[in-house]
């Protein structure tokens, strides 16, 4: 069994799709208050039978910061793929950017660690990574300054540190680091728009 957080979005979404082809039982974690459907135009841009694929995932209901009904809906010893997220460069999200991305994804890994997760990844940002000096090139190795980023950025570092304090504790885990995502999908919403 595979769990996905984000499983409605661009990410997640195509991520979904692709462990179904590889022949995996994907379980994915979705708000109460979203429509499994709204993963609809992603996987129809890429078969011309996209309900199906809705059908084959285990779509479940809970809350990045409910611990407990992460520990419900993960099952013992599975893949975990925590694309969720919260993007936003407006500073009046901070709190539901914080929520959403540092406490949520420690949770995540809470859940990991409690449920013995056979790997988990970590899907975070090129923002989380350090800050140019001198014009030199970013890489993970780059030392970080808090300054001059956004409230998301400085959010997906310390979710990083959440995945790093899980591999202290015995996670196997991985953090992607990506840019500015663009996918075939909706393109109203999200970097698409």
């Amino acid at each position: 069994m595979v769990f996905v957080t984000g499983g409605t979005g661009l990410v997640g979404a195509r991520l979904i799709f692709d462990l179904l082809n590889r022949g995996e039982q994907v379980k994915a974690l979705k708000r109460p208050e979203t429509a499994p459907e709204k993963a609809l135009p992603y996987f129809s841009a890429y078969t011309d039978q996209p309900g199906q694929y809705l059908e084959r995932v285990t779509w479940v209901e809970g809350d990045l910061l409910d611990l407990d009904s992460l520990l419900t809906h993960i099952e013992p010893e599975c893949d975990i793929y925590h694309c969720a997220a919260k993007v936003s460069f407006f500073s009046d999200d901070k709190k539901l950017i914080d929520e959403t991305n540092v406490e949520g994804t420690a949770n995540m890994v809470n859940a990991a660690l409690i449920n013995r997760a056979r790997k988990f990844c970590h899907v975070s940002s090129i923002g989380a990574l350090g800050s140019m000096i001198n014009g030199s090139q970013i890489n993970e190795e780059t030392a970080w300054l808090a300054s001059g980023k956004s409230a998301y950025s400085f959010s997906k570092y310390l979710s990083e540190l959440e995945v790093w304090r899980g591999m202290a504790e015995g996670l196997n885990a991985v953090i992607v680091n990506p840019s500015v995502i663009l996918g075939a999908g909706n393109w109203t919403q999200g970097s698409n728009s």
